[in-house]
């Protein structure tokens, strides 16, 4: 399967009815969550999305007369939704207890059934009508679609059927070694830059949460000052995203076998360095806070997952080294191993005097890494 999520080109009225088909699935999820709530601490159970939606057609949609003009799909979805949510509560750690959904934030809803893709950029839509894209669909059959908004912008995403592609290869292996100043070297000498889109843009993302802070609460002024916020971080996460797509399918399109390091993300993202041997001057952050934000601001979480599927499309075999293997210490020259401080930049080896940018003699030691 292959999905695809692509921005919706919509008039005001197109616009409205796609927000009240938001609001039903938002008020049907917190009509569930409140109803689990209250039945858990009566009876110790928690109804079942079946249950729920009977009692919702039977007590609220006879109420509400504005269900009737959205797709019963939406408030069915939401509460197999909120179903999910209560599963992966209690079954994965990391998940806490559902939250009540509020106006605005992530605004989304799910459709299903009489749906066709017409005319390259055209796509109907039950109870919607026919909307346009800004890019051309795939002439594909399509079971249900997930319309969401982000940052103002109503965007439609959809998953279809998708044969595997082979590509042909111009090298069997290579080794990429990711870092902060630059993306990822490339055993074969092919640097990639560092967008630094959240660096770039980090002064004017202060300056609009200062004015974001400063307007009143539930006024329009803030709303607007909400929204110019909103943009800028998408912007940001476009920019980030859109470098990570293109360097990823360059390795999964050009070349037979990929070798990457298992970077533990998370624990560098929480990384601490010790306070007493770490001096910080006053009104500035932390070392480890900027190193953290650098980090972040690359987005390695997605490197892997993004090679992982993109190697079976085009196929490619994707080579993780183990999360130990000292790719920086070792010298590609003479196998000597020394001592490498992140300070360092530049590989000399005490052993045979090769010298070497670090990060591209660690990726030429991932290269080696699938013959030893």
């Amino acid at each position: 399967m292959q999905s695809i999520k692509t921005k919706l080109k919509v008039n005001n009225q197109q616009k409205t009815i796609l927000a009240k088909h938001a609001g039903v699935a938002r008020h049907a999820y917190n009509w569930g969550l409140a109803t689990c709530i209250s039945e858990y601490e009566q009876t110790k159970k928690r109804p079942s999305a079946i249950t729920l939606h009977k009692r919702l057609v039977a007590e609220v949609k006879s109420i509400n007369p504005w269900y009737d003009q959205v797709s019963k799909c939406a408030p069915q979805q939401a509460l197999r939704d909120l179903e999910r949510a209560f599963k992966n509560f209690l079954t994965i750690p990391q998940r806490g207890f559902p939250q009540f959904k509020k106006k605005g934030k992530k605004d989304s809803f799910y459709l299903e059934g009489s749906i066709k893709i017409c005319q390259g950029n055209k796509i109907k839509l039950p109870r919607i009508g026919i909307v346009k894209t800004y890019e051309i669909l795939p002439s594909v059959p399509v079971k249900n679609v997930r319309i969401s908004k982000r940052a103002n912008n109503w965007y439609i995403s959809f998953k279809y059927d998708n044969e595997p592609t082979h590509t042909a290869k111009k090298r069997d292996v290579i080794g990429v070694d990711v870092g902060i100043n630059t993306l990822a070297t490339c055993s074969d000498g092919t640097p990639n830059a560092h967008p630094k889109a959240y660096q770039q843009a980090k002064k004017r993302l202060t300056r609009y949460q200062r004015r974001v802070n400063k307007k009143k609460f539930g006024s329009v002024n803030r709303a607007k000052a909400v929204k110019r916020l909103a943009i800028l971080h998408k912007k940001v996460a476009d920019i980030r995203a859109d470098k990570l797509h293109q360097l990823t399918t360059w390795l999964a399109k050009n070349h037979s076998t990929i070798v990457i390091e298992d970077l533990n993300v998370s624990g560098m993202l929480k990384k601490r360095c010790d306070p007493a041997t770490t001096s910080v001057a006053p009104g500035s952050a932390p070392r480890h806070h900027k190193l953290a934000s650098a980090i972040a601001d690359c987005g390695f979480y997605e490197f892997k997952g993004q090679l992982t599927y993109k190697c079976e499309w085009l196929g490619s075999e994707l080579v993780i080294a183990d999360r130990f293997y000292p790719s920086s210490q070792i010298c590609s020259h003479c196998g000597h191993q020394q001592k490498m401080p992140l300070s360092v930049r530049t590989y000399e080896c005490s052993a045979c005097g090769f010298t070497a940018d670090r990060d591209f003699n660690a990726a030429v030691n991932l290269e080696n890494y699938v013959s030893q």
